[in-house]
């Protein structure tokens, strides 16, 4: 656990953010959520590579002392934005999860206030469904998605705007 009170908070996610981001490695079997190499992303302009989509869509979440300390996509679809989280390997499992996606849910609400908020989880990955729940969300539905290993199956999760946990 981090002993001193850590506040977040959301910032346009800029180049330098992404390059940063694409050099995070995670432990198995969080590793599937890695980047391709940032050289590789701007290249192809995929994801936040894309200069537009990055301004769009993707913000960078920030500590007090403005450390990047993760990531979020908001994803706008019909009545819905969905969120694309991803904390920096070494904060994960210090139980700071539902302080960070607090923080994103917050910009989520700011941007789309009419939208429902609701995310796509691995069902295997309680330690951010941990972190979902607490904040707010809860599963709504099960189904299989295809990933880079095959199809696997996800939870959708909603964010209750009534739960005022955020």
């Amino acid at each position: 656990m981090i002993s001193s009170p850590v506040i977040f908070h959301v910032v346009p996610m800029t180049a330098a953010h992404a390059k940063d981001i694409c050099g995070w490695h995670y432990k198995a079997p969080y590793n599937i959520y890695g980047w391709l190499a940032w050289d590789k992303m701007e290249a192809l302009g995929i994801e936040f590579g894309d200069p537009r989509i990055r301004r769009e869509q993707y913000v960078s979440v920030l500590d007090q002392k403005d450390n990047l300390c993760g990531f979020a996509q908001l994803f706008p679809m019909e009545g819905t934005v969905r969120l694309g989280i991803g904390m920096r390997p070494d904060l994960c499992g210090h139980g700071l999860g539902h302080l960070f996606v607090g923080a994103i849910v917050r910009e989520a609400l700011k941007r789309y206030p009419s939208r429902e908020v609701d995310l796509e989880v691995l069902t295997w990955n309680q330690r951010a469904i941990r972190a979902y729940r607490k904040c707010g969300f809860t599963i709504t539905d099960t189904y299989e998605r295809r990933t880079p290993n095959g199809e696997k199956p996800f939870y959708c999760m909603v964010y209750d705007k009534s739960s005022a946990k955020i």
